[in-house]
């Protein structure tokens, strides 16, 4: 395969809260073999208002996505939210406009997300993982149900001689997190996370990783209030070695 050119969606949330996990996206995607482009163009993918129904704002902001990024070979997100969103909920917005429709399906196949796109498509074999120590795994909402991920990041944490993959109980089930959800229904999103809370420390764990930056923050936050220790991480940073920084939640 020549080397291809991959346009990164950096997302809302990597670039105003945590954007470390761009960086470590970006070094994974050049180990790899891919040449990285950040089109400065890019805005939000559109979810906060397609969730919240309003169609008219989401096509608008999904047009400027596709002619920022439809250029590219590839386009990979460090999310499985936000790659949902262009992959699956793209073609929805134009199935009645016959003119974009072959645009929008074009753009949509060669979306993926970031550890889907290293196993799957560029079939990472090897990386040089740093950290050492125990670390369990949440299975996002949107990545496992709508893109099928799953084995994806397991594998490639395999690959890290020193880390010990602890499985929490239910690690497929919801963080309460959902977006608008948690802000419409506060209530019963925080009722959800308690429950998360409570497999991610029975997991005994170092670290708890996710491929999510919304999820991450949601449990982070209510393991921070619940005086709890298990750091908090996207799995991105880890398998770039990018630990520098702050865990998720902590103060720089």
């Amino acid at each position: 395969m020549n080397q291809p050119k991959v346009g990164l969606f950096v997302t809302c949330l990597v670039d105003l809260f945590r954007p470390n996990v761009g960086f470590s996206a970006v070094d994974l995607l050049e180990h790899a073999g891919c040449e990285v482009f950040v089109p400065p163009a890019q805005t939000c993918c559109g979810q906060p208002a397609y969730n919240s129904g309003d169609r008219t704002d989401t096509r608008t902001i999904a047009e400027q996505v596709i002619t920022a990024f439809e250029k590219f070979d590839f386009v990979v997100a460090p999310s499985g939210s936000c790659a949902a969103m262009l992959k699956k909920h793209y073609p929805e917005l134009f199935q009645d406009d016959a003119e974009w429709q072959e645009r929008v399906t074009a753009f949509s196949d060669k979306v993926f997300e970031l550890v889907s796109f290293l196993t799957d498509v560029m079939f990472v074999q090897d990386l040089d993982v740093q950290f050492k120590g125990s670390v369990t795994y949440h299975d996002s909402c949107s990545g496992l149900r709508e893109l099928g991920i799953s084995h994806q990041p397991r594998k490639l944490l395999a690959m890290g001689e020193g880390v010990e993959l602890r499985e929490m109980k239910e690690p497929d089930v919801c963080c309460g997190f959902g977006g608008t959800f948690c802000v419409k229904y506060s209530d019963i999103s925080n009722s959800i996370v308690e429950k998360k809370t409570a497999n991610i420390e029975a997991a005994n764990a170092e670290l708890l990783l996710a491929g999510d930056l919304g999820c991450l923050m949601n449990m982070a936050g209510k393991l921070a209030r619940e005086g709890k220790t298990t750091k908090v991480r996207h799995i991105a940073e880890v398998l770039a070695g990018r630990l520098e920084a702050p865990a998720i939640g902590e103060a720089k």
